[in-house]
Formats: structure tokens, sequence, C-alpha cells
């Protein structure tokens, strides 16, 4: 008598298994070749084996009330993403490409940030850092499930979505980012977010370094930075890290692989 399989794991790092045998083949999912037009070079990838970041689109770095702008700082170029992520995203996930959002959101206890992370927030030790309530809202600094490390209202997201908390400016540190990429089979990023210089361009050198096809997305990436810190983000990506193309050139290679 022939037993059922069943699947154990996620597709396509999957195997199928009954009482008498396991099938650890893991058949790959069908490709979806496209061709994608870049600053340097014409890119042929599989959609298939790719996957979206957005990274810190949340309203401690997004919103007039949040972190950032209680700090000084003209959060409008991190605002800039939007409108193109709003056009784009819902566009991959009609061909399933996975989105991950990946937000700054610590421990309630902060016990795995260290002094010199606590540094970067509040320089002094005497103002409004990691864990601190707003003084505008009461929202605690990119703590995990405040509202200050919510993704801003104008970015919907969909229950297919992916979402992941990181507690350094690189989302591979310490979390589990790799992993489910490698289950989903998912070796080619694209990048985007806030702020492009900082948690944008460290994730990203992460993901070369792990061997991952990097893909900045520009007009879907912005920083609060000075232009030259914008300027210089853009050569290392194409110089040294990936490639870098905009999120009408993406739209563009969907419709081409669709007609």
């Amino acid at each position: 008598m022939d037993l059922p399989f069943r699947t154990l794991g996620v597709t396509p790092n999957a195997w199928t298994v009954n009482h008498a045998s396991a099938d650890i083949t893991r058949p790959q999912k069908t490709p979806q070749p496209v061709i994608l037009s870049t600053e340097t070079k014409t890119l042929r990838l599989d959609l298939a084996k790719a996957a979206i970041l957005v990274i810190d689109m949340q309203n401690d770095f997004c919103h007039p009330d949040g972190w950032l702008a209680h700090i000084g700082v003209d959060v409008t170029p991190a605002r800039q993403p939007i409108e193109p992520l709003n056009s784009l995203l819902p566009e991959l996930r009609a061909v399933g490409v996975p989105v991950i959002w990946v937000n700054w959101g610590n421990r309630p206890d902060l016990l795995n940030i260290s002094a010199a992370s606590h540094h970067v927030y509040n320089p002094t030790g005497e103002g409004v850092g990691l864990g601190d309530p707003l003084p505008s809202n009461g929202a605690k600094v990119l703590m995990a499930g405040s509202w200050a490390a919510a993704v801003v209202d104008e970015l919907p997201q969909s229950l297919e979505d992916i979402c992941i908390d990181k507690y350094r400016m690189s989302g591979f540190w310490d979390t589990p980012l790799d992993s489910i990429l490698r289950n989903l089979g998912r070796t080619t990023l694209f990048f985007t977010g806030v702020n492009a210089d900082q948690c944008v361009m460290t994730t990203l050198c992460d993901a070369n370094f792990l061997g991952y096809d990097c893909v900045l997305v520009k007009d879907c990436t912005a920083t609060t930075s000075p232009e030259y810190c914008w300027l210089a983000t853009l050569y290392n990506v194409k110089q040294c890290f990936g490639f870098v193309t905009n999120s009408q050139a993406i739209l563009t290679a969907l419709q081409k692989s669709a007609e």
C-alpha cells in the first residue's frame, strides 16, 4: 500500500516524508526569468529566487513625530520612498516575490544592546534614547511592538509579508533573516528603505558577504544624511557590492515578462 507523503519545511527547502521514506530532493520552484536594466549592466534574474527588503520605513525614522524628528532631523527625505514603494510592492507580490519588512525593534529589556549602540541614540546619556518614551506621544524609541517601531501608515502591509526585528544597523546581525531567505530559496535581493548610507548599506554589505546578489532600488531608498553620503553609497554599491536600478525598471521588466 502506498502511504501518503507529507511536507516538512518551507518550499523549496522542504522534504516530503511518510512512515517508510523521505524524499530530500527539494524540487525547485518554476523559474521566472526577467531582464532588468541597471546603471552598470543588464541583468537576467529569476523572480522565483528574488525577495525585496524594506528597511526601517518606520515611524521613528520617517514620521514627523518620531525619534529622528525629535532630535531635529528633517525627515522629509526619508518619506520619499513611500510613493514608489506603493507602486512597486503590489506588483512584486502579484508575481510571488516575498516582501520582507526589516525594522529596528528592540527587546523591552535591551539586554542585547551594546553601550556603543546606546551611544548612537543618546550620546550624552541625558537625551531620549533607545527604549525611552518620546515626549510627543510616549512611544518607546525603537521598541518592538511600539508605535515608534511600526511601519508608517502610508505603507500598507499584506498578510503574506514577512516581518523581522533587527537590533543593529545590519538586518542580518543576530536576526533570522539569513535563515528565512535560505529556506525560501531567495538569493537575489532588492534593497529599499532608509537610511541608505546606514541601515540599508550595512544590510546590503552583509548580504553581499553572505553570497546574495544585491540590487539597490534607487528611488525606493533615501537618506537624511548629507548628499555626499548618498553619492558614496551609490558609488560603493555599483563598484563593490551589487547593482543599482529603479522601480520603473523593475516594473518594465515585469511587464515585458508577462507579454
